[in-house]
């Protein structure tokens, strides 16, 4: 892929959106092996830079599509010299296309060929690179009865996934993803290749576990896998409930989830949507009981015998864990078929595990009248998922929150606050940000002004007002300082990280 200057500089004339660097595409074009990049005005490039979430529209400077962590180094060095922030792509799906660096004319380095995948100790350990998706990993470790605590979207990178987060319905049992990681390999800003591990440069372990985003592309992953459940329990509860009885079913969830001294083989969520009228809302709970079949109904009945009324509809399934995969991720793990893509807004929420600071009745009524009323009357699809992340024997919150930079330690609820439109494609009206915002108003103004709430990293809002606070909340101060020790010049920028 070599060009002359003649044909370089037509394209500075002709490609208005974003200038192409003469001098970037030069270097970019000694980058050892076999490597391969696109940028402004080459045929592939618009489907190279097409997103996740279709409200965003970025052109980056080049997309890059690496074999090996030399030439990640390569790039990232590149960047480096030249002042352009880089990214990584793993998956693609970050809701604020952070994979495409969040703005115009960064330079893209695509993993999705950085995929190899080693088990030892009879699948105990896993060696994974960042260019995998959630289905392929799962299945993988699936066939050695090994497994690690992720979401349920199959075509999830692993490499954007375990950097901030990794919450699914096994975390009360597992804990996040990064939990599991014991070995990191990591490029950091000015392209040297480093190790981060708890012996090896230990600050940045406890950053790349949680940020990793913000302070090196990651390219490899040494994990402690799990053996499987013995038997697993899809399930779901569903019930249309007026106002009023949906503010008590929520309390109900509320107190179960704080008081109960719930076992962490239940994974739960509540799932709030549209009602079948206006002033109701449907009301939902689901999971998975990861204990022996037929233990699911002990561990929430204490729930249901306090929700206002029977429920309508209800599903349970028992199977084996690769069957619980398979349900939730709407019935298979594979990837080959092309992604789809969402045109959305969301928002999080992230509770503590204290009874003196959960929302309060009148947020709680507030809220349940807004999705009744307002939400009914929106043209917009939308959903709501609080899930029980943490409260009493949870994995979660065994780990203190000085350990890794994911600070939420202390966790009762996730929340997303979810809407798209009802084909899935553009525009997003002005008017979805407003609606909501009002979610997460409902319950914030009725809330103590230092009510001790969190936002999740892996749920990117990037219209959040305080986002380095709320996503890093304790743990801020010293990512900064990390941050001023490993990437000073902000080479790795992106939505909702830690900002140089």
């Amino acid at each position: 892929m070599r060009f002359g200057s003649a044909f370089l500089s037509l394209l500075v004339l002709c490609y208005t959106a974003i200038v192409v660097d003469a001098d970037l595409i030069s270097r970019l074009q000694g980058v050892s092996g076999r490597f391969t990049f696109t940028y402004p005005g080459l045929a592939n490039y618009s489907a190279a830079v097409s997103p996740f979430n279709l409200r965003y529209s970025y052109q980056p400077a080049a997309v890059t599509y690496v074999n090996s962590v030399q030439q990640v180094s390569e790039v990232v060095k590149i960047g480096y010299d030249l002042g352009y922030n880089v990214v990584a792509r793993a998956g693609g799906h970050s809701y604020a296309a952070g994979g495409l660096g969040g703005k115009n004319g960064s330079i893209v380095v695509d993993l999705y060929s950085l995929a190899t995948m080693g088990t030892s100790g009879d699948g105990a350990i896993a060696d994974i690179t960042t260019g995998f998706k959630l289905g392929t990993i799962a299945g993988n470790l699936w066939d050695q009865r090994r497994a690690l605590p992720h979401g349920t979207c199959p075509y999830v990178g692993w490499g954007g996934h375990v950097a901030t987060g990794g919450y699914g319905f096994t975390s009360r049992l597992w804990g996040m993803a990064h939990d599991r990681v014991t070995s990191t390999q990591i490029v950091l800003a000015n392209g040297t290749i480093a190790t981060a591990s708890k012996d090896v440069n230990p600050d940045l372990f406890f950053a790349v576990r949680g940020a990793a985003s913000s302070f090196g592309i990651v390219t490899k992953t040494t994990l402690l896998t799990l053996p499987v459940p013995n038997s697993t329990t899809t399930y779901e509860y569903g019930w249309n409930l007026n106002i009023n009885d949906a503010t008590t079913a929520f309390q109900s969830y509320q107190s179960f989830s704080l008081s109960n001294p719930t076992p962490p083989e239940l994974g739960i969520e509540l799932l709030l949507a549209k009602g079948s009228s206006k002033g109701t809302v449907t009301f939902m709970l689901s999971g998975v009981w990861y204990g022996a079949a037929g233990g699911l109904d002990t561990a929430i009945k204490p729930l249901l015998d306090i929700i206002p009324q029977k429920p309508v509809w209800s599903n349970k399934k028992v199977g084996t864990y690769l069957d619980s995969l398979k349900s939730l991720a709407g019935g298979s793990l594979s990837v080959t078929a092309p992604d789809t893509h969402d045109t959305f807004y969301a928002k999080s929420l992230i509770t503590p595990n204290d009874s003196t600071k959960q929302v309060l009745a009148p947020a709680q009524k507030e809220f349940m009248t807004y999705l009744a009323n307002t939400g009914f009357d929106s043209k917009l699809e939308w959903f709501i998922q609080i899930g029980l992340m943490g409260g009493k024997n949870s994995a979660v919150n065994s780990i203190p929150s000085a350990d890794t930079a994911f600070p939420h330690r202390n966790v009762l609820h996730l929340w997303q606050l979810y809407a798209y439109t009802p084909n899935s494609a553009p525009p997003f009206p002005a008017n979805g940000f407003a609606f909501v915002d009002g979610m997460t108003d409902a319950i914030l103004r009725n809330q103590p002004a230092d009510w001790d709430y969190g936002a999740y990293t892996n749920y990117i809002d990037d219209r959040l007002a305080n986002a380095e606070q709320l996503y890093f909340k304790q743990n801020l101060p010293r990512l900064k300082q990390l941050k001023a020790k490993y990437d000073p010049k902000g080479v790795f920028s992106v939505p909702g990280g830690v900002k140089a």
